[in-house]
């Protein structure tokens, strides 16, 4: 389960990289009731999210070359050129290299063997998300991988993470990921890492990390969402065990997911 007492290897700051900064705010805004507070002239655009004058997550323009429109998972980390370290070693690659922000904290984004990208946070003045499981915030994050084992291998080997496979029928596995320490016994899991579909690799999917947002009413989010231009990936659909969820992209093409209930519960 996601907390706000954060721990390495687990996550704590979600932003989003958007093609028009307006749109994206006016988007979010309909669908979970964020409001966006300009983190300052100095930002260049970059601002935060927030729900009852809590941080929830933060966007900003695109500033790498070719870039689409995505949203990027932070992980906690005590040491970011550490981590730079340990990424090379076990396969990964540097996207952008560690830099200070101001004294809020230290950042460095990564791609991971398969193709996924992500970043650390090493925090300083601001430690990460001030809300985190409750509604319309973040409550899950998930890896869609086009090599599931090659993954867990790499997420192991940099964060310690360890994880607990649970079959969902035929070959399809679903593996719940936690910081150092987790079990299968406890609700430490802050993740999940998913196979692509043969189907879906065939179609060019790439990996990607996703995040779930929380809501009370998966299918009245649902049908905000798309009556602002989001579109469909997998439509409101009943998870046994979990809750009801759905996945979209908004309008300018990042992947994002709503659920109402508990992941972690899987």
């Amino acid at each position: 389960m996601l907390t706000t007492h954060f721990v390495p290897g687990t996550p704590n700051w979600l932003d989003l990289g958007a093609p028009d900064i307006d749109d994206a705010v006016s988007f979010y805004a309909a669908v979970f009731g964020w409001t966006f507070q300009s983190a300052g002239p100095d930002a260049g655009g970059y601002g935060f999210f927030q729900l009852d004058g809590r941080t929830v997550a933060a966007v900003g323009p695109l500033t790498e070359e070719g870039a689409g429109s995505a949203w990027t998972v932070y992980f906690q980390t005590p040491d970011a050129d550490a981590t730079v370290k340990a990424v090379e070693q076990a396969g990964g690659s540097v996207r952008v290299p560690p830099m200070d922000v101001f004294t809020a904290g230290r950042l460095a984004a990564f791609t991971d063997p398969t193709g996924g990208d992500f970043a650390v946070w090493q925090p300083g003045d601001v430690q990460g998300l001030e809300t985190v499981m409750e509604p319309n915030s973040l409550c899950w994050t998930e890896l869609y991988t086009t090599d599931a084992a090659a993954a867990k291998d790499f997420y192991r080997s940099v964060f310690s993470w360890g994880h607990q496979d649970m079959p969902m029928g035929g070959e399809t596995v679903y593996s719940v990921v936690s910081a150092p320490g987790g079990g299968k016994d406890d609700d430490s899991g802050h993740g999940g890492i998913m196979q692509l579909p043969k189907e879906n690799l065939q179609a060019g999917s790439t990996s990607e990390w996703h995040p779930y947002f929380g809501v009370t009413d998966c299918d009245a989010a649902f049908a905000t969402a798309t009556d602002r231009g989001a579109t469909v990936l997998i439509p409101p659909t009943d998870a046994p065990g979990v809750g009801r969820l759905a996945m979209l992209r908004d309008p300018a093409g990042a992947p994002f997911a709503l659920i109402t209930g508990d992941p972690a519960t899987a």
